[in-house]
């Protein structure tokens, strides 16, 4: 690409990562080739299973087994509650693991998209420092575009971003105790 720009997909509404999968398999279809780094998250989502047969499409995930929280109301996975500020150690090495590889694609010259799913909520979840982020997007050579999802976008993410958009809920079954279906939110 002669430009690449760097998009946000925020907010509290569903459709975050699938926009941002959806960016990535139109850019796979026109040849580009494209990194999908999962923060906070572990595989077995339906598009997956479409993504690794893309030859062009690298997908890494770096999250763990277990959910973690700062609210006690949470339940269904296993769950790890912390005090704010101070996350699991272990979830903390295994996002900055991810978040390493995720740099070193973006410079490598092999990828003209990186997706960083979930980046924001491991940056609010305190797994990650905004300022990793920031320094990466400065990095970023002129012709890679960056998607990053998550809610709770910081101010200075929206500030760097070209394009943002945010997923605002206004109904979702999961208030009705509708669980998570597979093919539709997984």
């Amino acid at each position: 690409m002669e430009v690449g720009l760097v998009e946000v997909y925020t907010g509290n509404g569903k459709g975050k990562t699938t926009a941002a999968v959806g960016l990535a398999v139109r850019a796979a279809g026109w040849g580009l080739k494209v990194a999908l780094v999962h923060f906070m998250k572990v595989g077995g989502y339906g598009e997956s299973k479409i993504l690794k047969k893309q030859s062009n499409i690298t997908e890494r995930f770096y999250g763990m087994n277990y959910f973690i929280t700062t609210n006690k109301g949470i339940s269904g996975l296993p769950v790890v509650v912390y005090e704010p500020g101070k996350p699991p150690i272990d979830y903390v090495a295994k996002v900055m693991r991810g978040l390493k590889w995720a740099r070193r694609a973006l410079v490598s010259g092999r990828f003209d998209m990186v997706v960083l799913d979930e980046l924001a909520t491991a940056v609010h979840m305190g797994l990650i420092g905004e300022s990793y982020v920031l320094d990466m997007l400065k990095e970023r050579p002129r012709g890679v575009e960056i998607v990053i999802t998550g809610r709770y976008a910081t101010q200075a993410m929206i500030d760097a971003a070209d394009l943002v958009t945010e997923m605002k809920e206004i109904k979702h079954p999961y208030g009705n105790g509708l669980a998570a279906r597979k093919g539709i939110e997984f």
